[in-house]
């Protein structure tokens, strides 16, 4: 339901609220709007100049910025956190703007592994004739145990951080590095070799890691408000990670493909339920790479499958118009067998 203010004048005309309550009610939702992540013009700007400035700052660091050699670098990348951290609390506790000021905090605590790869090329910590997959430009590109102890870094200024402002959109650093660490743990635990990410071991810890942090994003989420949605960035990294590692899967079996399709099917019910549209993306691609296969090796010569292709979706439209008709109903029955917390946080994203 989308509250604009023609309905408000329109409940004013008809006596349901005095045009004064209306006229204050909409400045109220206008002040509440402005505090709240959306597609407005301004929050675009902010989002787009943050991801600017901390892709300038993480992603594309060139080989440049090697000639300042461990001690430049440590003072460059320390400023320029002190600079983030600035803005931060002016935005926040000057200007009141918490949007644009949990994007600065998140750009000091992305920062932080280039911090520390700094502080460990001044320590001597790295060898001076490094190969280049050990130079910092492939942070995001290599997969190694050795950025070990520049996440940690990261994962422990990003609680500090988000302990202090409490700001949603923190937690996106600390998601992506969780990501990282999930990767670059499977080579110190397999021995040592990047290689073994891809293996089936690996894929299957990157799976079980993804559905963990779907986990905690659910506990989070069940202390959360709309206003202020700390959740939203772990299910994002989670479902990536889990959905990664589940579709790469190997699986030799018509059976196997099918319990794929099966998971990506419910992981767009579960989308649904907690009204995160991240999961219904991933599933729906799962679920169109699944028809695929069919498609193109089970069904390949056969003409009626695009027809039962076909059946098979109005049947799914049928279903959303039987559903939309007796949801509150689907949902209460549903919801009956869940946790009263549970229940609880499902009923008031249901309303």
């Amino acid at each position: 339901m989308r509250i604009t203010r023609k309905s408000l004048h329109e409940a004013a005309a008809q006596g349901i609220v005095s045009a004064a309550q209306a006229a204050a009610l909409w400045e109220f939702l206008a002040q509440r709007e402005g505090d709240t992540p959306s597609f407005r013009p301004s929050h675009i700007l902010y989002y787009f100049g943050g991801m600017i400035a901390i892709g300038a700052m993480t992603l594309f660091i060139t080989l440049g910025w090697q000639q300042f050699g461990g001690p430049g670098l440590l003072c460059i990348s320390l400023a320029y956190i002190a600079l983030a951290v600035m803005l931060t609390e002016v935005l926040l506790h000057r200007r009141g703007l918490p949007i644009p000021a949990g994007i600065t905090g998140a750009l000091a605590v992305a920062l932080v592994p280039l911090a520390v790869y700094a502080l460990q090329h001044t320590l001597g910590q790295w060898p001076p004739n490094a190969l280049r997959e050990d130079t910092y430009r492939a942070y995001h590109q290599y997969i190694d145990w050795r950025w070990l102890v520049m996440e940690l870094a990261t994962l422990a200024a990003g609680v500090a951080a988000l302990w202090r402002y409490r700001l949603p959109f923190m937690v996106m650093p600390l998601a992506v590095t969780l990501w990282c660490t999930s990767m670059d743990l499977v080579p110190m635990l397999l021995g040592g070799e990047s290689g073994h990410f891809y293996s089936d071991t690996g894929k299957r810890i990157s799976t079980c890691f993804g559905l963990g942090m779907m986990l905690a994003a659910f506990r989070v989420d069940l202390r959360s408000t709309p206003e202020r949605d700390f959740a939203f960035w772990l299910y994002v990294f989670g479902v990536m990670a889990f959905w990664g590692g589940l579709t790469s899967m190997d699986s030799h079996s018509e059976l196997g493909k099918l319990a794929y399709c099966g998971i990506n099917v419910l992981l767009i019910a579960v989308g649904a339920a907690l009204s995160r549209r991240v999961f219904a993306a991933f599933g729906g691609i799962g679920v169109a790479l699944y028809l695929g296969h069919l498609s193109h090796t089970v069904f390949r010569d056969s003409l009626l499958f695009p027809v039962a292709l076909s059946g098979i979706g109005f049947g799914v439209i049928w279903l959303g118009v039987k559903w939309q008709r007796h949801e509150a109903a689907i949902g209460r029955w549903g919801r009956a067998f869940l946790p009263a917390g549970a229940r609880a946080f499902l009923e008031s994203r249901a309303g």
